[in-house]
């Protein structure tokens, strides 16, 4: 019978795979690696590497996130999770598009007290 080391030291062993992926307009990099079971989402993104190609990567201003779902940096990995990294937004999705509407009302592209547009006649 193995003793309880023995079999901490298995567990501690397994590796699972992992992806680390962030881009720019002009530069995108994805990231393929072995990890330890266990490892943090955080330390996965130490290891890969890619810290020293995007230097702009601020962990404590951008979010990250596993297959599209925003988590915590101190969540567990699981095996074959692809880590994103967001960039921040430039602008307020909202803002935009109400920024836009507005725009539309002035230049007599849509009704100006609905908002919608106007009817073609």
């Amino acid at each position: 019978m193995k003793s309880e080391e023995a079999i901490d030291n298995q567990a501690m062993d397994k590796k699972i795979q992992v992806e680390v992926v962030y881009g720019v307009p002009d530069k995108q990099e994805l990231i393929s690696f072995y990890v330890n079971e266990g490892t943090t989402i955080e330390q996965a993104i130490l290891e890969s590497g890619i810290l020293a190609v995007f230097s702009e990567i601020d962990l404590a201003i951008h979010k990250v996130g596993i297959w599209n779902k925003v988590v915590k940096l101190s969540n567990d990995l699981q095996d074959l999770d692809r880590i994103e990294i967001y960039r921040p937004l430039m602008a307020d999705p909202k803002e935009v598009r109400k920024r836009r509407a507005e725009k539309a009302k002035e230049e007599g592209r849509a009704n100006k007290i609905t908002g919608g547009r106007l009817n073609p006649s």
